[in-house]
């Protein structure tokens, strides 16, 4: 299958610099910033650890300012990265999670939140909100420990825990293999874990690619 890898998402503005200034307040990384003759304009930025970047400008999409909503952010810790974006001086929303389903896309102060993270603080269940300055608006959500078969987000302790989880699952294909080198297995293994696939799967995806290059 074709990799689709998401890249850009496009947000509607009114006011280009002024976005401008409030996405780069946030120390978010600027990519471009393109204008051309007949008007059209381009500005890209990219969160930190992110693999997605948004695009606004002029001449770039139909839709109505601010109409861009329930944009995630994914944090590991989301008091820390609630309390990275008020020292940056944005209005954020106390972290809260759902009594009802969907209260994270509520507007806030509609009811179905609840003051705090999820008591368990269990992945996926806590949340902040906030806007940009035309009220496009996005939503911080804490994931740790993510559900079987999602893609992982490669940070120091994540690609340790996955050399690890590969090593252990390696140890027990190998006695059984044909000969290869390790670094074969281990790339396949990762690589299908990165695009989703759970453990045993990866493993099998791994066993196959091994013994597919060895014939």
């Amino acid at each position: 299958m074709v990799d689709l890898r998401l890249e850009v998402v496009v947000i509607p503005v009114s006011d280009v610099d002024r976005a401008k200034r409030f996405y780069a307040t946030l120390e978010w990384r600027l990519d471009a910033d393109f204008a051309f003759d007949n008007g059209f304009r381009v500005v890209q930025f990219t969160p930190p650890g992110s693999g997605c970047s948004i695009q606004f400008g002029t001449k770039i999409t139909s839709a109505a300012p601010g109409s861009a909503q329930g944009l995630y952010l994914v944090v590991s810790d989301i008091e820390a990265a609630r309390d990275e974006l008020v020292a940056h001086g944005v209005e954020v929303s106390e972290v809260f999670h759902p009594s009802s389903p969907g209260a994270q896309f509520q507007p806030d102060g509609t009811g179905g939140r609840v003051t705090g993270p999820a008591p368990d603080r269990a992945s996926y269940r806590s949340f902040a909100t906030f806007s940009d300055p035309d009220g496009n608006g996005w939503l911080l959500q804490e994931i740790n420990t993510r559900l079987p078969g999602r893609g992982l987000s490669l940070d120091v302790a994540t690609l340790t825990e996955l050399l690890r989880e590969a090593e252990k699952r390696h140890g027990g294909y190998e006695p059984t293999a044909p000969k290869h080198h390790w670094s074969d297995w281990y790339a396949a293994y990762m690589l299908a874990r990165e695009r989703g696939r759970a453990p045993e799967d990866a493993a099998k995806d791994a066993g196959l690619h091994v013994e597919g290059t060895r014939r």
